[in-house]
Formats: structure tokens, sequence, C-alpha cells
């Protein structure tokens, strides 16, 4: 008898799963359901395509993944074959079951506590501990709540009557949060893989040579363009990382850039991917369903916070390559920007039809992604990129190991759903707003301050999709009655839940381009924190001031966003200290005087017009006297 079960198995069986999964989702997508008349309701399709997708997650991410023998992992199959059983019973029986559960029935019982510790498990495996851990306190105060004292007290409720509702009611594991995973979000993770595996990567970084390889510390521009064209596809900050930062780490190294500052660019250039239009992170899709807005409203929203993120960035590489002397890469290294358009002219299709099916056509966000996923497939097959054509096989590989790269999205937001039931079975949402609102006094600037510590504190063990849902739930209710917009709150808590990829003492995003780069980790993320300094500040901006995402009045929007850019970068000047020679301490200071001020909103607060003046006419004189002595030095050279 074999020590373990054969490989082959468990690649028929893996392949299989993933198969049926994004069978389920295109088919929903495309309503085959509707076309043969059959009356399925979403939650049936929710969770067979869950059943799926846990039992995938025990397969391949082993209790035990050395050194396991056969008893390790016979247990894994025990529990994606209960995960699968349970959740296609309940896909099966649902309309009948659902009426029943008021009356806790004893199949009602057995699915939803095998659902919850499945998924919980399921969590651990994919995500750590940290969201396993909320959850498990979450369902303790649940349930010993009504013996707490005061506004804390909780009604009592009972440990059937929790697993039940947490397990199958549509305001938890079935509810917003992997609903959006599975019908919205898969699809873009469909198109991603199809763009990876027919070329898409080779072109983005080929056309990032072109366009920067030419300039000045062109290696680490070449970082952030790509990053930026990759990430709004990956959506995923190590995910990134791991992509692009293979080829652009070694790449600024070999250029001049000292490894820990490579590998923080590159942290902080894929960590920006998860808020770039048009294909931002799965908390973007479900941050359109919890306001009721189209996703392409969301998405000019980020327009101009990913534009002022990213024109940081590039103004601090530019001003390092200054400062260190780097100059552009050598001309056998650059490819020609018209050989590269001329070979990889049919990728920017796929995108167009994804912002004209957002933005002009009105179609949902799903379908469009699926049809720039067959666009992907159809150009990939006849042109491919680089005289590599995407095969048969390799385009129905694309297609199904799409079951595999959306594991993380479903687990992750299926214990969402755990969060999000649990906080409405205890009420605590409702009394936390209430509570939050009292702490801070109704102070908008304390209650911003206290959500943006909580988002960076609980996105170093979650990511940010778990981050948002908590705080969305939680926090972004307190933001809204203490006066700014629905979209406005929501943003900011996205923001901040990002931010931990790059924040110390869990960075993830920084810590994996750490690790390629071969530097320090630690060193490397506090590093990171300033290199993306601007991150930390817009959010408050736009919090306080519509106007940078391009809600109001169009001149004050124009200005907004206009004084933003000034401010970025005399901001970045200050951060980095060197603009045409070193900046002394003094200078610096009033370098990030003149950006602050700028970067204040024309509508943000009374005075901030003046005050916008007041730092341009500084700006001026600043710049001013640093190019006076520039020349100078260069005359004296």
């Amino acid at each position: 008898m074999p020590s373990k079960p054969a490989p082959a198995l468990l690649r028929a069986m893996s392949w299989a799963l993933q198969t049926l999964v994004i069978a389920l989702v295109v088919m929903w997508v495309i309503d085959v359901p509707g076309m043969l008349d059959l009356g399925i309701y979403t939650e049936q399709f929710i969770a067979a395509t869950l059943g799926g997708s846990l039992a995938l997650v025990f397969l391949l991410f082993p209790l035990k993944r050395e050194g396991g023998g056969l008893a390790w992992r016979l247990s894994d199959y025990a529990c994606a074959a209960i995960a699968a059983a349970a959740c296609w019973y309940l896909a099966i029986f649902y309309p009948a079951l659902v009426d029943e559960l008021v009356y806790l029935p004893p199949i009602g019982l057995a699915i939803g506590t095998a659902l919850v510790l499945l998924i919980l498990e399921a969590t651990r495996r994919v995500a750590g501990p940290t969201l396993v851990i909320v959850i498990t306190v979450l369902v303790a105060y649940a349930l010993l709540g009504h013996l707490l004292p005061g506004a804390f007290a909780t009604r009592p409720v009972s440990l059937g009557r929790l697993v039940v509702y947490l397990g199958i009611d549509t305001n938890a594991v079935l509810g917003t949060p992997l609903q959006v995973a599975i019908i919205v979000v898969v699809p873009f993770i469909l198109m991603g893989q199809i763009l990876a595996r027919s070329g898409g990567g080779d072109f983005f970084t080929d056309l990032s040579l072109a366009l920067m390889g030419r300039m000045r510390g062109g290696a680490a521009k070449i970082a952030v363009f790509g990053s930026a064209l990759f990430g709004m596809v990956s959506g995923s900050a190590v995910a990134n990382v791991a992509g692009v930062g293979s080829i652009t780490i070694p790449l600024m190294a070999r250029a001049g850039f000292r490894p820990a500052l490579a590998a923080s660019v590159e942290a902080v250039g894929s960590t920006g991917g998860q808020l770039m239009p048009p294909v931002m992170g799965a908390a973007a899709f479900l941050m359109a369903e919890y306001l009721q807005i189209s996703y392409g409203e969301v998405m000019l929203a980020a327009i101009t916070p990913a534009l002022l993120y990213y024109a940081a960035l590039f103004i601090q590489v530019d001003l390092e390559a200054r400062r260190l002397d780097i100059a552009a890469l050598p001309a056998d290294q650059i490819p020609s920007l018209r050989a590269t358009l001329k070979k990889g002219w049919h990728f920017p299709i796929p995108f167009i039809v994804l912002i004209l099916g957002l933005t002009r056509w009105n179609l949902q966000a799903e379908y469009t992604a699926l049809l720039a996923a067959g666009i992907l497939l159809v150009t990939g097959m006849l042109f491919g990129y680089g005289g590599k054509r995407l095969s048969p096989r390799a385009a129905l590989v694309a297609v199904i190991s799409t079951g595999s790269a959306t594991l993380d999205v479903v687990v992750i937001t299926a214990a969402a759903g755990l969060v999000i039931g649990a906080l409405n079975i205890t009420g605590l949402s409702f009394g936390l707003t209430l509570q939050l609102l009292s702490a801070s006094g109704n102070n908008l600037y304390v209650l911003l301050g206290v959500t943006a510590m909580v988002a960076v504190v609980l996105g170093m063990g979650m990511p940010t999709v778990g981050v948002y849902v908590i705080l969305a739930t939680l926090a972004a209710p307190a933001l809204v009655e203490a006066g700014i917009s629905a979209i406005q709150a929501h943003m900011f808590v996205m923001y901040f839940g990002m931010l931990s990829m790059i924040t110390p003492p869990v960075a993830l995003a920084a810590f994996a381009a750490a690790n390629i780069a071969g530097t320090d980790p630690w060193k490397t993320g506090w590093l990171a924190v300033k290199t993306g300094w601007a991150a930390f500040v817009l959010p408050f901006l736009f919090a306080l001031s519509p106007s940078l995402l391009l809600i109001g009045p169009t001149e004050s929007v124009v200005l907004s966003v206009v004084t933003a850019l000034g401010g970025v970068f005399f901001g970045s000047v200050a951060v980095v200290g060197f603009l045409t020679r070193p900046l002394g301490a003094a200078s610096r200071w009033l370098f990030a005087l003149a950006g602050l001020g700028l970067l204040v909103p024309v509508d943000m607060l009374p005075g901030a017009a003046l005050l916008n003046i007041v730092a341009a006419g500084l700006a001026g004189l600043l710049l001013l006297r640093e190019i006076r002595a520039g020349r100078q030095a260069v005359g004296t050279a």
C-alpha cells in the first residue's frame, strides 16, 4: 500500500473541481439557467461553487505539507468530501431547507456546523490564523454576550441557532461578500489568468521598458509603470511583487539602486495595483455592492487617488536616480516601442472593451469581464506575443487553472460572511457605530485617525478584503454619521486596509520584495512606508474633500487635482531630501510645508484657497532658489 494517495488521483480530482467551479461561474454569468428556464436561487449556485472551492483548498493546501503520511492526506480528503457534500446538499435542497431552518432541523444543524468549522480551517490554511481568531472571538461574544453588563450585552443566542445562521443564512456565509467574489471577481481573475498565459505580462514588461528605459533611473520607473499595469489585472500586492518584482528588482539593483530601496519601490508599486482602475482588487467590487452603485462609479472615484499615488512614487524614484546619478538603461536592453506595439497591439482591446462596457454600455461588471476574457482567448490564439501563440491546450489550462487562482478570494469572503453574520446576530455593528461616535465626541478628525489605525492593525494579519469587510460594517457607518459621504468612508477604509501590505511588523508585499532582493525585510518595510508616504496622507484628504474623488463642481475638482499634484511633488522632494542638490533639514521642512499646503483641496475647509496660494508662493520661491543653486553648481564645476 502506498504511503500517500497517488499524485495522479490528486491531480485528476483537483482538475475536475477546478473545471466545475469555472464552468458554474461562466454558466451563471451568461445566464444558462435562464436560457433553460430553470428556477435556481442565487444561494444554490453560490453553495455549489463554494463546495468545489472548499474541496480544492483541502486538496491543494494539505494539513501537513511536508512529511505527511497516508493518515494526514486521508484527513484532507475527508475534509474535502465533507465540504463538497455539505455544500452540494445545501445547493440541491436549499428551497425546501430554508423554510425549515427556523425549527433548527438536524440536517440544518449538521450542515451549518460543518460549514462554519470547515470555512475556519480553510481560512487558516489559505490566509493564516488572524481572521480565524477574529471570527472565533465574535462567535464567543455571540454566545456569551448576554452575560456582559450594560451597552456590551447582547440577546441570548443558542449554539444551534448561531451555527445555522452563520452557515446557511443569506446574511452570513451565503451573503454579499461571497456572492460578489464568485459572480463578479472570479471572471476578472479569469481574465487575468488568460492575459498572463497569452503573453500579456511580457507585453507589459516590454512596454514599460520601451517607455521608461531611456529615462534617468529607468530601471525604477519600469518597476513603477509595470507594477501599475500588471497590478490593475492581478489585484493582489504579493502576486504583483512575485510577477513583476522578479524582473524589476534585480534590474534596479544592477542599475545602482540599493537592494532595500529597490524592494521598497516594487512593494509600494505593487500594493497600488489594488486601487488602480480599470481592474482593482476584490474590495472595490464589494464596495460597489455595499453602496449599491455601479462598479464604473467606483472606478471613476479611484482614478485621482491612484494617479496621485503613482505620481508620488514616480517623482521619488526620479529624484533618487538624480541623487545617485543613475542613468538610463543601456540601449541594447531597451526594446523598440514600435516593435512592441506591433507585436502586442491586440492587448489593449479587451481593456478598451472593459472600460466601455463598465462606463458607457452599462453592462454588468462580470459579463464585461467575461467578454474581455473571451477576446483575450481569441487574440491570444490568433496572434500571441513574440511569436508565441496560445495553443488550444494552453487556453484550456488557463481557463481551468482559474479555479485554483480564485481560492483565496472565495475562502476569505466566505470567512468575511461569518464576520458579518456574527456582527448582525449580536447587533455589535450598530452598537459599535454608536460607541465610536460617542468615544470620538462626534469629531470626524478623531474618528478618521482611529479608523486608520484600526485598519492598519487589522491588516497586519488579514488580506485587504477581510479588513475592508470588517471596517465597512463597523467603522464606515460611523464615518457617514459623522458627516462624510458613503463612498468617501468606504474608499477611506479600503485604502488603509491595503496599506498594511507595506506597514511593519507584518508587511507582506514589502517582505516578499525583500526576499527577492535578498535584503533585510524589516528595513525594507520601513523604507516602503517612507516611499509610500503619500498613500498615508491621501485618504484623509479625499475623506474630507470629495473633489479628489471627482465629486463636485468641475472647477473645484480640476483645481484640487492640480494643486494635489504640486503637493505630491514638493512633498516627495522633502521625503527624498534632494532636488538639484542635497537639502538640509530646514529646507526639507519648508518643502514639506509647501507640499502639505498644496495638497489641501480647495473645498476641504474654510480658507483652503488662501492656504493653497500661500503654499504655491512658498513652493515657487523654493523652486527658484534650488534651480539657481543648481546652475551655480554646474557653473562652478
